[in-house]
């Protein structure tokens, strides 16, 4: 074990688990940016992929959601998330519908044009989310559970 300096205490960690962070790191830089080129084929960014993501996400689990929702979703600041919406929205690609209940409160949709390009952009990341997935698996931890098929955890 490799003893840490932190300013405050020691912390000890194995060299395994630095390899474990390390390859973790790696792979998901990965997949943040193959998602980026693929994103940015059909016009998107990362960030505005992502909204558009976890709005039709909630339209999938039949519920509605809201910017303070998505601010919790995404980990951003209300007021990034305010901009990153109100530039979709000036974009064609998300609604905007008033609670009946009260009017301070709008909902998020998708339109058609929403819809259509994280609908494309998602399928065509479906073999990085499963290269990510796989990775994921080989650098888990925990040992399997009877019927799973990872390995223990090797860094590559």
């Amino acid at each position: 074990m490799t003893a840490v300096w932190s300013g405050m205490a020691s912390i000890e960690i194995t060299a395994g688990e630095i390899g474990i962070a390390a390859v973790l790191r790696k792979v998901l830089r990965h997949f943040y940016n193959q998602s980026a080129v693929v994103v940015k084929d059909y016009g998107l960014t990362n960030e505005r992929y992502e909204l558009l993501l976890a709005i039709r996400a909630a339209g999938i689990a039949d519920r509605r959601t809201t910017i303070p929702e998505l601010a919790i979703e995404l980990e951003l600041a209300l007021s990034s998330i305010t901009q990153l919406v109100r530039r979709a929205h000036d974009a064609g690609l998300i609604d905007r519908q008033v609670c009946a209940q009260d009017a301070r409160v709008r909902y998020l949709a998708l339109t058609a044009a929403g819809e259509e390009l994280v609908t494309a952009a998602a399928a065509r990341l479906g073999p990085e989310r499963e290269r990510l997935i796989r990775a994921l698996q080989r650098t888990d931890p925990r040992p399997p559970h009877p019927g799973d098929d990872r390995q223990a955890a090797a860094p590559e």
